[in-house]
């Protein structure tokens, strides 16, 4: 993956590799599990969240024990060959052994991990963000998030910038790639403002307007900076297809650039952060993208949970799991509301593989399958129906979705 190297802001920056062929393998480690064809071994597929919360005292590690002993529960059931179990057990353990090294955690906010050892696979994917932390054991990885990855976080450009210089990032979910920066602007270093020796009040008055001046020459300069950066902006939403943009600086002015933007372009800003422009780090560019795009999301979960209180109502969405599922069964999600701490198991429909929490409705369709949760499957199927998946964190919002909630395509 080329990550720029910082050199100067002069518009020429240099680039150094630092983990080749990030996006490449991702890709196709997606055409390797694609694959995969149910047999007779167990795949373990891991989503886990590492966000800032995740990793404090271990928290992360917490959680993924607890649902390494729920899914080795379930296996106990469902599963009545010994070897199969222990042969999931060891591969769940690698699973943890994998984690529990701090040298094996990504900068960003999540990972995926792969794992099956009678097929010789066992993957670990850095991710910039995962939708919900889920552990699966299936005879097919779970592969749609890893697969929707890049089309889900997109191209953010993060302009990061102080009172005369500014530099551009492209940051997607496998790189970031420093831009042409804006070079430094020639700015006025003599002294502030020359009075006069002249006594009395003329003399005070010229001070006073040689003073207001130079600071009229100040915010005129820094305006104009400001206008510079909202059009290359401007030029890169123009060129290339955008899903954000962060506004950083060191100073408590970081929005001062929203007013110069293009309304088309201002629509596409995520947020504003603080971030020293000269120091920044491709690391520190990353950390505060992921930050700045946390907050936007928590505002959209908002959002979506009011089209839904209004939208089932309407007929335009359903609340609650089976509801949900059966939507989901006919096509009819465009967006998933997901509850991100609710679980549930259920089954899978042997000949339609229709998602239920009530075995008794499979009986027309081949009997059922058991599945250790329904959430995750249903976060599977919205994937591959290209539908929108929102994982809802906030805490009030996620009180108003049933575990699952839709907002649909038709009626």
């Amino acid at each position: 993956m080329p990550i720029a190297n910082r050199s100067s802001f002069s518009g020429v920056t240099s680039r150094r590799p630092i983990a080749p062929g990030k996006a490449a393998r991702a890709a196709g480690l997606v055409a390797r599990l694609a694959r995969f064809e149910p047999g007779n071994d167990w795949v373990v597929s891991c989503y886990l969240k590492l966000e800032p919360r995740d990793r404090t005292r271990g928290k992360y590690l917490i959680k993924l024990k607890n649902r390494i002993r729920e899914r080795l529960d379930w296996l106990e059931a469902v599963e009545p060959d010994r070897a199969a179990r222990e042969a999931v057990t060891r591969d769940l353990t690698r699973v943890r052994q994998h984690l529990e090294d701090p040298g094996n955690l990504p900068a960003g906010q999540g990972i995926a991990i792969f794992a099956c050892a009678s097929r010789r696979l066992f993957e670990a994917v850095p991710l910039p963000q995962v939708f919900r932390s889920r552990l699966a054991v299936d005879r097919t990885p779970l592969v749609r998030e890893l697969a929707a990855v890049a089309d889900e976080f997109g191209t953010v450009i993060c302009v990061a910038y102080d009172r005369t210089s500014a530099r551009f990032f492209r940051v997607t979910a496998f790189d970031i790639e420093e831009l042409p920066s804006l070079a430094a602007g020639e700015t006025t270093r003599a002294s502030r403002f020359h009075g006069t020796s002249a006594a009395g009040r003329g003399g005070m008055a010229f001070a006073a307007s040689g003073e207001h001046n130079f600071n009229q020459r100040i915010r005129m300069e820094k305006h104009r900076h400001h206008a510079q950066i909202a059009d290359r902006l401007f030029e890169m939403v123009r060129d290339q297809p955008v899903r954000g943009i962060v506004l950083a600086s060191n100073g408590g002015g970081a929005g001062a650039v929203e007013a110069h933007l293009h309304p088309y372009v201002a629509r596409l800003v995520l947020g504003a952060a603080r971030l020293n422009p000269k120091t920044a780090a491709p690391a520190d560019v990353l950390a505060t993208v992921l930050m700045t795009q946390s907050a936007a999301e928590r505002r959209e979960e908002r959002e979506h949970v009011r089209r839904l209180r209004e939208g089932v109502g309407t007929g335009w969405a359903v609340n609650g799991i089976e509801a949900t599922l059966a939507a989901l069964s006919r096509g009819q999600v465009r967006t998933l509301l997901v509850d991100a701490t609710e679980s549930c198991p259920g089954w899978r429909c042997g000949s339609s593989g229709r998602l239920t929490i009530d075995a008794g409705t499979c009986r027309a369709e081949g009997g059922g399958q058991p599945v250790p949760d329904v959430i995750d499957e249903a976060i599977e199927e919205a994937l591959r129906q290209h539908a929108h998946v929102d994982v809802i964190e906030d805490d009030q919002a996620r009180g108003a979705v049933e575990g699952l909630g839709a907002l649909l395509r038709f009626r």
